[in-house]
């Protein structure tokens, strides 16, 4: 009866035409799909884009069902970077703030954080216009004074968040120094260690006594300008599963093709932050010198104020740099508008030299007294310096320079 009726509505419909190929869409569905048969020999992983799996019966499946509770690809992204952190479990998420939002997900209402004072805008805006709306208790302060930590932790504090270097001033925190005083004062506090700006190769907060480290995978991690992911190791096993929980009921989890792309940034990781360094370096020395600038800040050189902590907790140095041009806003602006090579744009640790105006683009968000007090002021620049050659990376900054500076004839 059904094959009958079927040839009806063939027939109408496709009347006149060569009779239709058997089975075509069953085929097409079926055929070469085979579930069992991924086990191949594969040096690269294989791009996993299914949202489901087949299970050997109800309830038994072969360690996945669904894609976002997880993937093969992710897999072998989560498995990397917790190797790379020295880590026994790593999360990817869909963004750095997806990271964040459900690491805070970890407290409940009344509950306590002590954030750095100086961070990313998106960090600052999400923990006093969101959290602190939904019963959470948000206070900021300079770790790099283990003092003002401390006189911040009260009894209701469950999670401390350290960000290091910091955004956008490039402050050094003592991490060993912070988790022990923290959890001297309570064992139970969490110890989150923002490791964006420094990738896990020059940095692993966990070995420094942080209970998780996450990133924004956006930045040096995938390296590439072309992927939003975050990602966060830890060792604790009960943090763990609290987090891998969150992980799949909040759903902000990234899609295969960006784990993918990220796990194949990794493995030029190392290259790309020798190079960044290097790269970096020369340009802090260049604008350190220069007549034009007030005052640079890179961890790498001996001026900056936690050289010493830099030193002793990482392996190297970011791309990042903030320097003050002389002048005012108008200055700040020209040098910016006058970059051949260095593009304006927000974000940071991609292969291509960025420049930006953290007053205006980055932390905007941040409430203008609390830029103020922070130094974020109107002829502050962010540098990210990517890996183009050398000279032309200080070429590109003294031509910009003379621009935002002519010389008087």
């Amino acid at each position: 009866m059904a094959q009958t009726h079927k040839k009806e509505v063939q027939n109408e419909l496709f009347a006149g035409f060569c009779t239709a190929y058997k089975s075509f869409a069953t085929e097409a569905i079926h055929v070469g799909q085979e579930p069992e048969q991924w086990k191949s020999m594969a040096v690269v992983p294989p791009i996993s884009l299914s949202t489901t799996f087949k299970q050997n019966a109800p309830g038994n499946h072969a360690g996945f069902e669904y894609s976002r509770s997880g993937n093969p690809t992710r897999n072998c992204l989560e498995k990397a970077v917790a190797a790379l952190d020295g880590a026994k479990y790593c999360l990817a998420l869909a963004s750095g703030l997806a990271a964040t939002v459900t690491i805070t997900h970890l407290l409940k209402a009344g509950d306590g954080i002590v954030c750095m004072d100086d961070v990313y805008g998106g960090t600052n805006r999400y923990f006093q216009r969101i959290a602190s709306t939904v019963g959470l208790e948000v206070s900021f302060a300079d770790c790099t004074k283990p003092n003002l930590l401390k006189a911040a932790l009260k009894d209701n504090t469950k999670l401390v968040w350290i960000e290091t270097p910091t955004n956008p001033m490039m402050k050094v925190v003592d991490i060993k120094a912070c988790s022990e005083l923290v959890h001297e004062h309570n064992k139970d506090i969490v110890v989150v260690v923002d490791n964006t700006f420094m990738s896990a190769y020059f940095q692993r907060p966990l070995a420094l006594g942080a209970d998780i480290c996450m990133y924004s995978a956006t930045k040096y991690m995938n390296g590439h300008s072309d992927v939003v992911m975050g990602l966060v190791s830890l060792n604790n096993e009960d943090l763990y599963e609290r987090l891998k929980f969150l992980q799949n009921a909040l759903g902000g989890v990234p899609s295969p093709f960006d784990c993918y792309l990220c796990n194949r940034g990794l493995k030029t990781l190392h290259l790309r932050m020798e190079r960044h360094f290097r790269n970096a370096l020369a340009a802090a020395k260049f604008l350190e010198a220069d007549p034009r600038v007030e005052r640079v800040i890179f961890p790498g050189l001996p001026s900056h104020p936690q050289h010493e902590v830099m030193k002793k907790q990482c392996t190297g140095c970011p791309g990042m740099i903030t320097f003050y041009i002389k002048g005012k806003l108008e200055h700040a602006t020209t040098f910016l508008s006058n970059l051949k090579m260095f593009a304006i744009a927000e974000s940071l640790g991609g292969y291509e030299s960025l420049a930006e105006h953290p007053a205006i683009m980055t932390h905007a968000s941040v409430p203008e007294n609390e830029r103020s007090v922070l130094g974020i002021s109107d002829t502050l620049i962010r540098l990210s310096v990517g890996l183009e050659d050398e000279v032309d990376i200080i070429e590109d900054l003294d031509q910009a320079l003379a621009a935002a500076h002519p010389k008087k004839k």
